[in-house]
């Protein structure tokens, strides 16, 4: 793939615009957005203004009914449809790069990484913080052995509404709450420190917020290895937002905000991982997300060596991540219209 990897975005809203706008700072040769669809067409066509996007669509199966020359889908819509557009990019023939949580639930994402692997497609969970130069040289860091044996993991992320709160954050029937948006960030930390094990033991307490989605929430994981690990989600209460990393020989942290980081503490040593320059003046709704960048750089290395999957976040591990994230919610009584009974 000597040419730019061409995107077609799925949906007009806050996400998308950081991705669109953080793909405009890499080189054109190498990415273009060339479609944006959205259920209504007025926001699409806005958002194709606003990005110079060539071709824009009032529903996903349009742009994928219209668009064949679309190398890959980006999916930014809300939590619950998450599943039919990828399913419907899958069946048309698209690779995905699809936001997190891939699926509200197990099920669901069990669906999608068949369908997947049935057509021979390339799928990945969008959790951008596994890309960070920060997060590589945490993982580096655990290969080396510098912290000896690890064996406690610990990470928050927990904020108050503020401006860019999104009314979807408290909103049941959009799978809102604090595990499917800043939970799962803790996780997958802890998932990677782990080495993607299941953990044999999972305690969570919950209280649930006065719309019915989850408030503030804490878990506590046994692994085999002898790993413990804790995590606390948070939409109503501002946490150190941080994650630390004990070991017999030393410890690591990194500080907030650590869901887009960009230094790493290594027994009491510091190492910064400056962002790459924003190439265009539009602004973020998210701070960091220049950091979509390291994402999409390597979905379209995963696209020229022909993998079907990354090995960084690979999907037996999106399983994993969405296994351990029902199972939170079985215990403290949360439950989504996407549960099967």
């Amino acid at each position: 793939m000597a040419r730019a990897l061409r995107w077609g975005v799925m949906s007009a809203g806050l996400i998308s615009h950081d991705f669109v706008t953080a793909l405009r700072s890499l080189p054109r040769s190498e990415h273009q957005v060339v479609a944006v669809a959205a259920r209504d067409l007025g926001r699409a066509q806005d958002f194709a203004r606003r990005h110079d996007i060539p071709k824009a669509y009032g529903s996903y199966e349009d742009l994928l009914r219209k668009e064949p020359d679309v190398d890959v889908v980006y999916v930014g819509t809300q939590n619950p449809q998450h599943f039919q557009v990828v399913l419907q990019s899958l069946e048309a023939g698209k690779p995905v790069l699809c936001e997190k949580p891939l699926g509200v639930t197990a099920a669901e994402v069990r669906e999608m990484v068949a369908a997947a692997r049935a057509r021979g497609l390339f799928l990945m969970e969008a959790i951008w913080t596994r890309f960070f130069p920060a997060t590589e040289a945490l993982r580096a860091v655990l290969a080396q052995g510098t912290l000896g044996e690890v064996r406690l993991v610990r990470a928050d992320f927990g904020v108050r509404p503020g401006l860019n709160f999104p009314a979807r954050v408290t909103d049941w029937a959009q799978a809102g709450g604090g595990l499917l948006d800043l939970g799962i960030y803790c996780l997958q930390f802890v998932s990677l420190v782990a080495g993607a094990q299941r953990p044999e033991k999972i305690h969570a307490v919950g209280l649930l917020h006065e719309k019915g989605v989850d408030d503030t929430v804490t878990v506590a994981l046994q692994y085999p290895s002898g790993l413990q690990a804790s995590f606390s989600s948070s939409i109503t209460t501002v946490l150190p937002n941080s994650l630390h990393v004990f070991g017999t020989q030393g410890q690591a942290q990194i500080p907030s905000t650590m869901w887009c980081p960009t230094e790493l503490l290594v027994n009491g040593e510091r190492a910064e991982f400056p962002l790459p320059a924003v190439a265009n003046t539009e602004t973020f709704n998210y701070p960091k997300s220049i950091g979509l960048v390291y994402e999409a750089q390597h979905v379209r290395q995963c696209l020229l060596q022909g993998l079907k999957e990354s090995s960084v976040m690979p999907l037996a591990e999106s399983e994993l991540l969405a296994d351990i994230l029902e199972e939170v919610r079985r215990q403290i009584g949360l439950r989504f219209s996407q549960d099967r009974t």
